[in-house]
């Protein structure tokens, strides 16, 4: 008999290759010390925080104005939604104002509010394949059935594979772009074509077909790469992002969401997604990051050295042998592994002490991910285990 629903213990088991690393880390640092052990598997950003944003904090935590810790609007506080839609404006050239703002408890807090918002029961969400694993239990939480489509060779996306996916019950889009595990940035081309597509799916369901934009890692780019609006091409977009990347502020939980300002109908869906952050249980973001952000908009870590981390990894990958795209954004990489079997692979990696996720964890069997989000020391000491692997297994 088990003691939790049937449900989460198949999720468990749908999630165990992130745990089976985390495990299988841990008694590598119990058995020969955290200092021999490469882990390259959780993306948990090492840099810390902008100097500006622990000013800011200080100031705030200073400030004895009584009610600043109670609640606020289940939506955000004005000045946190006013100065995040202020910036929007200027990125995106759209009228972007705070009531088309929606404070969230990071982006994963962001996407579940949105899909609560617009799923029926056993609705549709599309994602391209590689992809966040969490979509998967984001997209059930709310009573949806998450559909893959299979990306093209370079990780891109391949708008046929969307196309067969679609049924009458689609009702979105996922896409993740700089994207995880890939560190893909869909071009331009890309994003105009999917809106089109949405557009003539919608008109053969009869109703709207969201896309939804899950960019954490937006302001992580690199060589001059752009990511380009998915505001510029339709109306019927929700772009949902955090602090977490771009600050390094994962444990504070603080993102936002934004709706199209021309969405259709906007009243009800703006009543719906604040419903929606109430009713889940966030109640409201943190109201002291909230406040701290609402200083910070335009400031981030600086992405050039995630940046000299990728290309060290990427010219010691390859000059072991391995294939890879180069990546973007984000800080990830996903390397092809040299057998078809990436779980054998992964398990060879662990006699070097380096953990890796098999791609298989990502919908993507036959590559792996690694994180670059981690000391270039690491990442040197690591790469001639990755050359002893590759060779062995040749």
């Amino acid at each position: 008999m088990t003691v939790v629903a049937d449900k989460i213990v198949g999720f468990i088991e749908r999630s165990s290759w992130i745990r089976e690393m985390f495990e299988a880390g841990n008694r590598l640092r119990a058995q020969i010390g955290a200092d021999k052990v490469f882990d390259f598997t959780l993306g948990n950003p090492d840099l810390e925080p902008p100097a500006a944003f622990k000013t800011v904090l200080k100031e705030l935590a200073a400030d004895e104005t009584p009610g600043l810790h109670g609640y606020p609007s289940n939506a955000g506080i004005p000045e946190a939604r006013s100065a995040v839609a202020g910036f929007l404006k200027a990125e995106f050239g759209l009228g972007f104002t705070a009531e088309d703002v929606i404070m969230t408890v990071g982006a994963g807090g962001g996407l579940n509010v949105a899909l609560k918002t617009i799923l029926n029961p056993g609705d549709e969400v599309i994602a391209p394949s590689p992809y966040f694993v969490e979509y998967n239990f984001y997209v059930d939480n709310h009573g949806g059935v998450l559909k893959l489509a299979e990306t093209n060779p370079d990780f891109t996306l391949n708008l046929a594979n969307i196309e067969a996916a679609a049924t009458a019950r689609t009702r979105a889009v996922l896409i993740n772009s700089p994207n995880n595990p890939t560190g893909v940035v869909y071009p331009e081309k890309n994003i105009q074509d999917l809106s089109a597509l949405l557009d003539r799916i919608a008109a053969r369901v009869g109703r709207p077909v969201y896309l939804i934009s899950d960019e954490p890692y937006r302001k992580l780019v690199y060589d001059g790469v752009a990511v380009p609006s998915v505001f510029a091409h339709r109306e019927h977009v929700i772009c949902v992002t955090s602090y977490s990347k771009d600050l390094s502020l994962p444990g504070e939980r603080i993102g936002f969401l934004a709706v199209h300002p021309e969405v259709a109908d906007k009243e009800t869906l703006l009543s719906g997604l604040i419903m929606s952050n109430r009713i889940l249980g966030y109640v409201n973001a943190p109201i002291l990051m909230q406040r701290a952000v609402a200083r910070l908009q335009g400031v981030s870590v600086d992405a050039r050295i995630y940046q000299r981390r990728r290309d060290l990894f990427v010219s010691g990958l390859r000059d072991a042998g391995y294939e890879l795209t180069m990546p973007q954004g984000a800080f990830y990489l996903f390397p092809k592994a040299p057998i078809a079997d990436d779980v054998r692979f992964t398990r060879e990696m662990q006699s070097e002490n380096i953990l890796v996720v098999p791609g298989r964890g990502f919908g993507k069997p036959g590559y792996f991910r690694l994180i670059f989000c981690i000391q270039e020391r690491v990442i040197e000491k690591a790469l001639p285990g990755f050359k002893r692997v590759r060779e062995k297994l040749a």
